[in-house]
């Protein structure tokens, strides 16, 4: 299998060469826009200050060369070089919008028609290039503001190139969020340049197929990847805007496509605007996710049940998500990580328990330790995960998710004062014969949450199997820990000799962790990896250690108010977006 993806990989980069030099070579005629291009894509002014300024952050680097040319840089990485090429920083230099940004976008701009406009470089993928397109679209009379015609007619001619580039290579892209971006960048520049639009129906068709195959019934993706769900949904609202707008409807397809992954997206929404941090995904670039589902004006509530396979409880000012599926399979796995029954709880607009999240950014060993179990707020024996990285695909370098859980059975009910869920997995069953099993609790004025975790040996062929791992151990049980990783900007002191944790937040908030007393509890050292920063952010874990010592162990810890802390507060501390490492 690896043997066939690492052929179909190097017949797709081969068969991206010969049309984009094919497209680079072609007499293309300069052309002009149907109508003024509406930008639809939002930036960060910050962002696009520090570029100015010539601090360039892309994939976890930091470059600092004032005045530099950004095509003159170094380029520490493949991952830094796709950012660059695809163009999302000029959605940055336009929310900056002033004389200065201008003319840092037109340097750039130019520079690479110059330097790749002829089908070179590595930018010219079908992905890359959609993503492109759209930026260059969105933000064409922010360039082209003072230029002169022979600069005006280059710009044109590049994006008629671009666009016949795309028809010819958008079926090339891998399906998931690359062929999502190939197919909207093709429908975006069809419809916005003159003499184009036939170009359009092809693409209009694969999106729907991509919206039949690709869209779960729970308004889900493959990868169960939060962020990538965003991408595809404000993809899909982008797509359906130009179609609208060119006075073109979208395919039913593509239009139920964005019904079901609305209500997905707001069950995923914790009360900080962001999203919960699971399989390889962040929280979202600030703002995008209101943006997409106020211009989505899909009226649909949260779904009843699982979406995309996590489980969510709210109640008053608290949210909590829970990974309550299998992990990804195959292609779909390779951001994904093990985190079955980890949780995320966020109080009003403020992050508690989290998980580690995603270290692709800082390296191969922190995306890997950031995949394991013991990197999310969940229990993994001692030196395990609920399921394990395989060897390296040769055509991507990626690890697929192997050996995870295979059943994942799930209940949600009631009890007298809430709500409640209960869900198990058997990660731990082929090697210690042992299933994971959690129950969460929230009040219904979302105060207070308890927590179970129970290790079982369910049946005759489990219980041999933990009696051999008893034995590897010498009879001194199966080490266990439950973590509960906390966000960087809370402060928590060990109170009462070693039986609860105090937990500040910056609103004022104070949250009080409790156990039974059957195991060891500590604070440790943990770390926040956020992709926005340059270095992991140093942080603090709650842990439960245990052995388990026979087929049935619990362990019971709640999570709840202090009794001073008032049912509302006035959270008006303001956070600063910056590219410093400062917590």
């Amino acid at each position: 299998m690896s043997e066939t993806r690492s052929f179909a990989a190097r017949k797709a980069r081969l068969m991206n060469r010969w049309h984009a030099m094919r497209a680079g070579r072609m007499r293309a005629q300069a052309v002009g826009f149907v109508s003024a291009p509406e930008p639809r894509t939002i930036g960060s002014f910050a962002r696009g200050r520090q570029l100015v300024a010539g601090n360039f952050l892309f994939a976890g680097h930091l470059l600092e060369h004032a005045q530099a040319d950004l095509w003159d840089l170094p380029v520490p990485d493949a991952a830094y070089e796709h950012e660059l090429h695809g163009f999302a920083w000029l959605d940055d230099l336009a929310a900056v919008g002033d004389r200065a940004a201008r003319a840092t976008a037109q340097r750039w701009v130019w520079g690479w028609m110059e330097r790749y406009g002829r089908g070179r470089g590595p930018g010219w993928t079908p992905d890359l290039t959609g993503r492109r397109l759209i930026r260059w679209i969105n933000h064409a009379l922010f360039m082209l503001q003072g230029n002169d015609a022979p600069d005006s007619d280059l710009f044109y001619r590049s994006l008629n190139q671009q666009t016949h580039f795309l028809a010819r290579r958008w079926h090339g892209a891998v399906s998931g969020v690359p062929r999502f971006e190939a197919l909207t960048g093709l429908i975006y520049a069809s419809l916005a340049l003159e003499g184009m639009e036939a170009m359009a129906d092809p693409a209009v068709k694969g999106l729907a197929l991509e919206c039949r195959t690709q869209i779960d019934a729970q308004g889900g993706l493959p990868t169960r990847n939060p962020e990538e769900l965003l991408e595809v949904f404000t993809l899909l609202s982008w797509a359906a805007a130009a179609l609208s707008d060119a006075g073109r409807g979208a395919s039913d397809d593509h239009l139920h496509a964005i019904e079901r992954i609305a209500p997905t997206l707001r069950a995923l929404r914790h009360g900080d605007g962001g999203l919960a941090r699971f399989h390889g995904g962040g929280r979202g670039p600030e703002g995008w996710l209101d943006q997409a589902l106020a211009q989505a004006n899909v009226k649909r509530g949260q779904p009843e049940g699982l979406s995309m396979g996590f489980a969510r409880l709210s109640a008053g000012r608290t949210n909590v998500v829970v990974d309550a599926s299998k992990p990804p399979k195959g292609r779909a796995s390779y951001n994904a990580h093990a985190s079955t029954l980890a949780f995320e709880l966020t109080s009003g607009r403020r992050p508690l328990v989290v998980n580690c999240g995603s270290g692709r950014s800082f390296g191969a060993d922190w995306r890997r330790a950031g995949r394991a179990t013991p990197s999310h707020s969940t229990l993994a024996l001692d030196g395990y995960s609920s399921a394990r990285l395989g060897d390296a695909d040769p055509s991507t370098g990626r690890e697929e998710l192997i050996e995870g859980p295979t059943k994942v059975p799930i209940e949600f009910g009631r009890v007298s004062d809430g709500l409640r869920f209960q869900g198990g997995h058997d990660g731990f069953a082929p090697t210690h014969g042992l299933t994971h099993a959690r129950t969460l609790e929230m009040t219904f004025d979302g105060r207070a949450l308890a927590g179970e975790d129970m290790l079982l040996a369910l049946n005759d062929a489990e219980k041999k199997r933990f009696d051999l791992a008893m034995n590897a151990t010498q009879l001194q049980g199966i080490a266990f820990d439950i973590r509960f990783h906390l966000h960087p900007d809370v402060d928590a002191t060990i109170d009462l000799g070693g039986a609860a944790v105090s937990i500040a937040l910056k609103s004022g908030e104070i949250w009080v962790f409790r156990h039974d007393n059957t195991q060891k509890l500590t604070l440790q050292p943990s770390v926040y990896l956020d992709t926005g920063r340059l270095k992991p952010r140093e942080a603090n874990q709650i842990v439960l250690s245990g052995r388990a010592m026979s087929y049935a162990t619990r362990v019971r810890w709640s999570l709840s108010k202090a009794q001073e802390t008032a049912v509302g507060v006035r959270d008006l501390t303001l956070d600063t977006d910056s590219l410093t490492d400062e917590p």
